[in-house]
């Protein structure tokens, strides 16, 4: 009997061709939470991290209907999955966020 057939582990090239993304390229997130006063510079921060040339001039603001909320659209600079992958990962587990998309 054979033994069976095992999945082979995707290598760098073959998760780049799985991404329908073009890398690099400018990448809008968006991202919501509570509207409190250090909630933007908290995201201008985090997107530095993974971006050191991240524009904060760029960031597109939006507040909710009853003002609660704010929907913020970050552009960073995308150089690959892993890069966003972690991006949306610290994104999504900061306190003061609720979504990010």
């Amino acid at each position: 009997m054979s033994d069976p057939i095992q999945p082979t582990p995707l290598s760098v090239a073959d998760s780049a061709r799985a991404t329908l993304i073009e890398f690099p390229c400018a990448f809008p997130i968006k991202v919501m939470g509570q509207k409190v006063d250090h909630f933007v510079h908290t995201l201008t921060a985090i997107a530095k991290e993974f971006d050191p040339q991240f524009d904060a001039s760029s960031i597109e603001l939006r507040q909710s209907k009853a003002g609660n909320y704010l929907g913020v659209t970050l552009t960073v600079w995308a150089t690959s999955q892993v890069q966003l992958d972690a991006l949306y990962t610290t994104l999504s587990s900061h306190p003061l966020v609720k979504v990010v998309l």
